[in-house]
């Protein structure tokens, strides 16, 4: 049985706004999962929903096969660390994260031990005499997870936990909240509309859009098999390339290319005729020249970006515009054209009116 089950889960709120839509979701013990979205998505709701913040409109949520729907927050056996670190300024970071344990009446020599095995996890022994105005953004937000997972509760669940930190503390809290996750073995529920921390932390992701559930997935599974437009394009940076064209003779037409779908749809090439579909392919699909097996593309160069390990390159097909990810030493010069690859199975085709996958 899974440990924790949002059946058909809904919020509608007094004024008819309808922000969660039949949302479902099976998580077991210890599973790291992370919903992400664009802002207004549904994400924040739903966590608070499971938190016991929010109402549960209709649909049913699971603690361990027991009804949690009617439970208040302490029942649910949950922490939470929020966007901003709600530090108490005037306490120390040993006050802070033992402040839980001592509104539950726990014993001083508990209360000690157990903070300052905490503060060893989260590399905050040399800070528990400091006031939270001297530390730093990360070193705050390590003390705000500490209050969290001081309490031995069943589930964590974090809102946008690293937002206010700068790009390098991210990058550096991003591992350590996983590390803290491993070593805890918490089970965690973690929002975000970052795609890079969905896709660096999580064991499994929610991908959500206006409410609705868009796919469910490791985060390999939403990279290399989306389910549709949507989740193609939100997952990935640069983003996947898309085309639409419409199906006329079995082929499309992007810029001077005609390309043959039958290597992509076969004996289903039919039921398209006359359609319009979206081509996809991603950044760094692309191969320089022409290849066998693969869509061959003719390409002006407006612009690259050198960032290292590699250069995006801007490019138009017969005003359509895409972004190439190619070696950093096989940069092509600017308002050059440039011929390259698509292998046959880096190729993505969606339904256009529906916006699906074809597979």
């Amino acid at each position: 049985m899974a440990y924790l089950t949002l059946k058909k889960i809904n919020k509608i709120y007094p004024n008819g706004y309808h922000a969660v839509h039949d949302f479902n979701l099976e998580m077991e013990k210890g599973e790291f999962i992370v919903f992400v979205g664009p802002s207004g998505c549904g994400k924040s709701t739903t966590l608070r929903m499971i938190a016991g913040l929010e109402d549960i409109s209709n649909g049913e949520f699971l603690i361990d096969g027991k009804r949690a729907n009617e439970m208040g927050p302490r029942e649910r056996g949950v922490a939470m660390v929020f966007q901003s670190y709600a530090l108490y300024p005037q306490m120390t970071v040993y006050d802070n994260i033992a402040f839980g344990l001592e509104l539950q009446g726990a014993d001083e020599d508990y209360i000690d031990e157990r903070v300052r095995s905490t503060a060893r996890i989260l590399g905050l022994t040399d800070y528990l005499d400091r006031l939270p105005r001297a530390l730093s953004g990360g070193q705050r937000q390590r003390v705000a997870i500490g209050r969290a997972i001081i309490r031995k509760v069943g589930v964590f669940l974090m809102d946008e936990p690293l937002s206010n930190l700068d790009a390098k503390q991210r990058v550096t809290m991003r591992s350590e909240i996983t590390q803290i996750h491993r070593e805890t073995g918490a089970t965690t529920i973690y929002v975000t509309h970052d795609q890079t921390e969905a896709m660096t932390m999580a064991d499994r992701i929610v991908v959500m859009k206006e409410g609705w559930v868009q796919q469910v997935g490791t985060p390999r599974e939403l990279y290399f098999e989306p389910a549709n437009l949507f989740v193609a394009g939100f997952i990935g940076e640069p983003p996947m390339n898309f085309i639409r064209e419409t199906v006329r003779d079995g082929r499309i037409s992007v810029g001077d290319a005609s390309l043959d779908l039958r290597h992509k749809l076969g004996d289903r090439l039919a039921r398209y005729e006359g359609k319009e579909l979206v081509f996809g392919f991603r950044p760094e699909a692309a191969l320089p020249g022409e290849r066998e097996n693969a869509y061959v593309l003719r390409a002006g160069v407006e612009l690259t970006e050198m960032l290292g390990d590699n250069t995006n390159v801007y490019i138009t097909m017969g005003g359509e515009q895409a972004i190439l990810k190619v070696d950093p030493h096989d940069t092509p010069e600017t308002d050059s054209a440039i011929t390259f690859s698509v292998p046959y199975e880096n190729v993505y085709l969606f339904d256009a009116a529906t916006e699906a996958v074809i597979k």
